[in-house]
C-alpha cells in the first residue's frame, strides 16, 4: 500500500511519502506559521520519489486537537487531495501520534500526553500499551493521577510542568520528541491490519475546546 501522511496540527510540519516499501519524509520546526509550507512539503517527496499524487492508494492525516490554524490547515489540505484524485483517507488523533511516537522512541508501554492548549489548559491524553484514552482538555491540576511508570511528553510539560508533576504523579519527561508524519504511516498500516477501513468520507477535525463549551451549554 502507498501512503501519503500528512501532519501540520503543532509546531512542528511534516510530510512522509511510503511508496513499494520506500519512505521519504520532510520535516519544517522553527519557522512562523509552519503549516502553510505543507503543500511545499508534499511537492518535495513526490519530486524527491519520482511518485505523483495519483499513484497513492491511502492518506493518512493527524485530525486535531492543536493549534487552531494548524489544525484547519492539516484537514483542508487533506480533504483537497482526497477529493481531486479520489483517494481515500484515515484519521488519527495528534494525541495519538505523540504516544504511539514517544512509545516507539523510549520503548515505553505508558505515556502521559499533554499539549499545550494556551488560557491555562493542556490537552490531555494517556497512552497505554497501545491504546490512547482519556482525551480531554483540562487545567494541568485536573489531569489524571497516574504514577511513576509513566513518562510526560509534549509542549504541556514544558509550560506547565509543575502542576501537571504534581496532579499526575509522572516523574520523567522528555520534551524533545514532537508529533512527525512519519509515524502516521505505520499507524494506519496497524490500523487497517486491526480492521479498520479507510474511508471517503470528507476528514473532520477534533477540536476538544469546541466539545468542552458545547457540553458547557447543556
Amino acid at each position: 500500500m502507498n501512503i501519503l501522511a500528512i501532519d501540520t496540527c503543532t509546531e512542528v510540519a511534516s510530510v512522509s511519502l511510503y511508496f513499494s516499501g520506500v519512505r521519504t519524509s520532510r520535516v519544517l520546526t522553527n519557522v512562523d506559521k509552519s503549516s502553510g509550507q505543507i503543500l511545499k512539503l508534499c511537492d518535495e517527496v513526490f519530486h524527491v520519489s519520482g511518485r505523483q499524487l495519483k499513484e497513492i492508494d491511502l492518506i493518512a492525516y493527524s485530525k486535531g486537537p492543536g493549534a487552531f490554524t494548524g489544525v484547519r490547515m492539516c484537514i483542508g489540505v487533506v480533504q483537497g487531495l482526497s477529493l481531486s484524485c479520489s483517494i481515500p483517507t484515515i484519521g488519527f488523533s495528534t494525541l495519538e501520534l505523540l504516544g504511539f511516537r514517544a512509545s516507539k522512541i523510549l520503548k515505553k508501554e505508558k505515556i502521559a500526553i499533554a499539549l499545550d492548549a494556551r488560557m491555562g489548559e493542556v490537552y490531555w491524553a494517556v497512552y497505554d500499551h497501545g491504546a490512547i484514552n482519556k482525551m480531554k482538555i483540562c487545567g494541568p491540576e485536573d489531569v489524571d493521577c497516574l504514577g511513576e511508570d509513566f513518562v510526560g511528553v509534549g509542549t504541556g510539560w514544558a509550560v506547565h510542568y509543575d502542576k501537571l508533576h504534581t496532579a499526575s504523579n509522572v516523574e520523567l519527561t522528555d520534551l524533545t520528541i514532537c508529533p512527525e508524519a512519519s509515524e502516521l504511516v505505520d499507524l494506519s498500516i496497524h490500523a487497517i491490519e486491526s480492521g479498520q477501513n479507510p474511508t471517503f468520507e470528507l476528514p473532520q477535525p477534533i477540536y476538544l475546546r469546541n466539545n468542552v463549551a458545547q457540553k458547557s451549554l447543556k
